[in-house]
């Protein structure tokens, strides 16, 4: 499928883009001749088997890690650095957050590195917390708080950043089930609130078709293949539904299609 696949609802115009995006590591091939177009606004999800380069994706997005050939535009100007606007979030989220600090103070943080006066702080602060359910938490410490809570702890402080673009690295890999599905929902009604463009890693194909606009699959050892074998387009109703949406027929039909890729050699 056609890697520059994006989302009719999304603007033709693209955020950012991959241009034969490779990448070395200790005389291995990662990524190779990644060729990728995130829309604004876009919810795209990645999957891929383990060590097909998923996380090294996020890094090279975020201008941290520079790539051995080929390029990085955001807006047509070349990710050279880390940029303000653009919020990352852990899967760890117990080291994310800074433990001697109250939950006000962990979302305050990052107003504080965007040198946002005291006064007009609490004006942001509270109605993130409200956003992800915890202005009433806001003096508890992190460990006074479920994993759940931790998770949404975090996902409001980036917030705080107002991300044009927001990378997830499987923010909700460690959480139950039912807590896991509680912040997927969450997680849709923020973005379609807030306008951001996701790039979200997962292992769980479900939630990646859940999330999605578009599901990216990536192939293990590309060698002189393409790191992207597949770009697909999710073509479910929103608002997503975690029961109907996971008993439509196109639902059922992406799982398996992308369950038979993963299961597949690329060699």
């Amino acid at each position: 499928m056609n890697a520059r696949i994006m989302d009719p609802a999304v603007t033709s115009a693209p955020l950012i883009r991959f241009d034969n995006v490779a990448l070395d590591l200790g005389g291995r091939r990662i990524i190779n001749g990644l060729d990728l177009e995130l829309g604004r606004g876009e919810f795209v999800c990645v999957v891929g088997p383990s060590g097909c380069g998923k996380t090294t994706l996020l890094r090279l997005l975020t201008g941290l890690v520079q790539p051995t050939s080929g390029a990085i535009f955001r807006e047509n100007t070349r990710i050279d650095g880390p940029a303000r606007d653009v919020a990352i979030v852990f899967q760890d989220y117990g080291r994310a957050l800074l433990p001697w600090r109250t939950v006000a103070g962990n979302v305050s943080l990052a107003l504080e590195a965007a040198g946002v006066p005291r006064s007009q702080r609490p004006s942001v602060i509270q109605p993130l917390l409200q956003k992800v359910g915890l202005a009433a938490h806001a003096d508890k410490y992190p460990a006074e708080l479920s994993g759940g809570m931790q998770q949404r702890l975090q996902i409001a402080r980036c917030l705080a950043q107002q991300p044009s673009v927001l990378l997830m690295d499987e923010p909700f890999g460690a959480l139950d089930a039912m807590t896991r599905q509680s912040l997927q929902d969450e997680l849709l009604d923020l973005v379609r609130q807030t306008g951001t463009t996701v790039l979200f890693i997962t292992h769980d194909l479900e939630e990646a078709i859940y999330l999605g606009d578009r599901v990216l699959a990536l192939r293990a050892n590309p060698g002189s293949a393409s790191s992207l074998a597949q770009s697909i387009p999710v073509d479910l109703p929103r608002p997503r539904d975690q029961l109907s949406t996971r008993e439509h027929p196109e639902f059922l039909r992406l799982r398996r299609y992308l369950f038979d890729f993963i299961q597949e050699p690329h060699a």
